[in-house]
């Protein structure tokens, strides 16, 4: 028995095994297009693999701008977030593909019999968010649907969907697996034309990125992360309303409502956004990053470091590795 108790305490008595201490910055407030990270955390799997993650919470700050200063080693990106500062050679590479195809879509009230195709919405009012990217995606939407595309633009940020809902608007922009889940919850009926649909390239609307510098220096430790991460995406492919339970608890609050996450993970699911079929979670298509690059590059949308618009496209190659997830070949 002395023996086992002095063994005991020696046990106790040493330091529990180092952590790596290394950060996450989310891109907006927490939502389904984090739940891996969160999965993650929650089932230790970080923990297991040797690191101590903080996820940080959305602020003023942008995610990419934390990520490009190394304040946070990683963050949750928005994909043309990304290839806008990425182009004014911000120091980020992405490392994994959040969500696999674009669940934005441009959407108007179900009601307005006015409005059967892009075209009619010529001369309309549009509800924005101020951001040059939404100009040359509506825009091109219209015109090749044989519009002028020429429309108003009022910037609301998020009240737009509350001014689309009273009529104040007539059209706005929309993540179909978050606000758009929301209307059908709200009986908000609506219509919506698809991106794809006319002339604009399919994208992974959001990434996980690193920052370049610290991911050349730690692969190892960047790997760690990014295999538990992705790990925790893949279970919420499989298991979506586990997850969003996941989601809800670990986010102690901040989510207020529970219905909408978990419709918004089944809508994620069932459109099989977090994962192609075949594939493994995570993967980035490189078809899909060059097309998307070379549509903004030739909307005007991309600059470089002091502000002037790009005179040639980017080569992207280098912005994005597919090398730390697992299941590649």
């Amino acid at each position: 028995m002395k023996h086992i108790l002095t063994a005991a305490l020696l046990a106790s008595a040493l330091p529990a095994a180092a952590q790596t201490s290394l950060s996450v910055a989310l891109d907006w407030t927490p939502n389904t297009n984090h739940v891996g990270l969160y999965v993650a955390q929650a089932k230790g799997w970080f923990a297991d693999a040797g690191l101590e993650v903080d996820i940080l919470p959305f602020t003023d700050t942008s995610s990419g701008t934390l990520v490009a200063t190394g304040v946070a080693e990683f963050g949750i990106l928005s994909a043309v977030g990304f290839h806008t500062q990425r182009a004014t050679g911000a120091d980020m590479t992405v490392v994994m593909a959040v969500v696999q195809h674009e669940t934005g879509r441009l959407v108007f009230n179900g009601n307005r019999d006015d409005i059967q195709r892009p075209a009619d919405l010529d001369g309309m009012t549009y509800a924005g968010f101020g951001s040059a990217w939404e100009n040359a995606l509506i825009s091109t939407i219209i015109r090749n649907d044989g519009g002028t595309g020429e429309f108003d633009t009022v910037t609301l940020s998020t009240s737009a969907y509350e001014a689309l809902a009273n009529g104040s608007v007539d059209f706005t922009l929309e993540v179909s697996t978050w606000e758009g889940v929301n209307s059908v919850l709200l009986d908000r009926p609506q219509r919506a034309f698809r991106y794809a649909d006319y002339g604009v390239p399919d994208q992974h609307t959001t990434f996980l990125g690193a920052n370049g510098t610290w991911l050349k220096q730690n692969a190892d430790t960047a790997r760690a992360f990014i295999q538990a991460a992705q790990r925790g995406y893949a279970f919420a492919a499989q298991n979506p309303q586990e997850a969003a339970e996941i989601l809800i608890a670990e986010t102690a609050g901040m989510l207020s409502n529970p219905d909408l996450v978990r419709a918004s993970m089944q809508a994620l699911v069932a459109g099989g956004y977090l994962q192609d079929p075949g594939e493994a979670v995570g993967l980035i298509d490189p078809d899909m990053m060059a097309n998307i690059t070379q549509f903004l590059f030739e909307a005007g949308i991309l600059r470089d470091a002091d502000g002037n618009l790009l005179t040639s496209p980017p080569e992207v190659e280098g912005w994005y590795t597919n090398r730390f997830l697992s299941g590649i070949e």
